[in-house]
């Protein structure tokens, strides 16, 4: 059994400069798993705001990008678990969903969560196989 926690440039830093006690990304036994992206910048560390549709990208550009750093992409996604705060989000988020998973999308489930401590609409993590 293995398992590795890959540093992720500007997110792990951020993570342990604000004492918490998670890391965005852990590779063990093959898989990939990408701990829940809020809309983060990935170059600024600072929160995304904007509409439904931005802050979606930014939350699939960080998932994306812990992926890279652990060698993985998003073609090897096998699952997918977004977390938004309304249902009535999901056609909109699957409009810019569907440009990272254009052919042979991975498994998925839309959980409808009540709130986060940072104000923000959604979040996504996923498990990848490792490249």
């Amino acid at each position: 059994m293995t398992k590795e926690i890959p540093e992720v440039p500007g997110l792990s830093e951020g993570l342990r400069k604000n004492n918490v006690p998670l890391s965005p990304v852990v590779k063990a036994n093959g898989f990939v798993f990408v701990s829940g992206q809020p809309p983060f910048d990935i170059k600024t560390g600072d929160l995304v705001k904007g509409d439904l549709e931005t802050q979606t990208r930014a939350c699939l550009e960080a998932v994306k990008y812990c992926l890279e750093c652990a060698g993985s992409s998003m073609e090897q996604v096998v699952k997918v678990t977004v977390f938004s705060v309304n249902a009535a989000h999901f056609k909109r988020f699957n409009e810019v969903y569907k440009t990272y998973f254009p052919k042979d999308p991975p498994a998925r489930s839309f959980v409808t969560v009540a709130s986060w401590p940072l104000d923000f609409d959604i979040e996504i993590e996923c498990i990848a196989l490792a490249d």
